[in-house]
């Protein structure tokens, strides 16, 4: 299928009587920070913690009988398999869900409590892992983000957003492998293509910076990173064409302001995020993205899985 604003709006009629409209709220506290008239919209508060929900769900609700009584396998840094592990366990649905062996063990923990079955490997391995154990178990993948039906399912946010708050001027999205920047991009290029879409990836990990450079998905060296939700090291074949049709611009943001973003967060904004999620208040922060006192600007806050080992490294950060 190709992603279309209709295929979005069928998704959020598939998915909308399992999922929270999550909040946009209102973050006046951080106006002089960052420049803007800042805003949240609150994907930590999803049913699983993150906006994966509604692309997994999405996409196995929209497998055949036959394809659920064999199962699902999944390939994830994390809230992925989250996602498909509540999914699964609410639909009465097998899952398998490969990790790196870097996952954060908060993550792990859930994935495992939900019923899911967990198989680890090296990161740089994890789509290859998936495959095999897919084959093995005659099941059928849910993809993380490479796919159009999960990123429909991850556009629907966009909808939400631009019915909570029609007048934003900008929005900025965490990005890995595209999924959730695709779906909302195309979204909200259809619906309102004034407003504008940043994507913010990690300086460690400049896949979509560097692809877009070169007209096509290219590899990035394998790098550690503290946002654990965004470390592909390629975009998603299928996610690229839709991410360099429909965003604005790409910020690579350093380890330190990252680890601001989310530090300013949740000191002044009073909004506990992972990681991963302070990276579009870090690239303002950084000086990475043009943003003025009038703009409305959006900061799309994916998750909120975060361990107490990751919150005591933010002591030792200024801001």
């Amino acid at each position: 299928m190709a992603l279309t604003l209709h295929e979005i709006e069928i998704a959020r009629e598939r998915i909308s009587p399992h999922i929270l409209q999550t909040p946009i709220l209102r973050l006046n506290t951080l106006d002089k920070r960052l420049g803007c008239e800042v805003f949240a919209k609150l994907e930590c508060m999803q049913i699983t913690g993150s906006f994966k929900l509604r692309g997994a769900l999405n996409k196995i609700l929209s497998l055949t009988q036959a394809e659920r009584k064999r199962g699902i396998v999944a390939t994830s840094s994390g809230n992925h398999g989250k996602a498909i592990a509540y999914a699964a366990k609410m639909l009465g649905v097998k899952a398998t869900v490969v990790l790196p062996y870097t996952a954060a063990k908060i993550k792990v923990d859930t994935i495992r409590e939900w019923g899911a079955e967990i198989v680890q490997c090296d990161a740089s391995e994890r789509f290859e892992c998936a495959e095999r154990v897919c084959r093995e178990q005659s099941a059928t993948l849910v993809p993380p983000f490479n796919d159009e039906t999960v990123m429909a399912g991850q556009g629907t946010a966009a909808l939400e957003i631009m019915e909570q708050c029609p007048e934003l001027s900008a929005i900025i999205v965490p990005a890995s492998g595209g999924g959730l920047i695709g779906g909302i991009a195309t979204a909200i290029k259809t619906v309102a293509p004034q407003v504008l879409v940043y994507g913010a990836e990690p300086a460690a990990l400049p896949r979509y910076s560097a692809s877009l450079k070169a007209g096509k998905p290219v590899p990035v060296e394998k790098k550690d990173t503290i946002a654990d939700g965004l470390i592909a090291q390629i975009p998603g074949s299928i996610c690229f064409p839709y991410v360099a049709a429909h965003t604005d611009a790409f910020a690579g943001v350093e380890e330190e302001y990252i680890l601001k973003g989310m530090k300013l967060l949740l000191l002044e904004g009073k909004i506990l995020c992972e990681p991963s999620s302070g990276i579009g208040i870090g690239a303002v922060l950084q000086g990475l993205l043009p943003v003025k006192r009038t703009d409305k600007v959006c900061f799309f806050i994916s998750g909120g899985s975060v361990s107490l080992e990751q919150l005591r490294i933010l002591e030792g950060i200024a801001l």
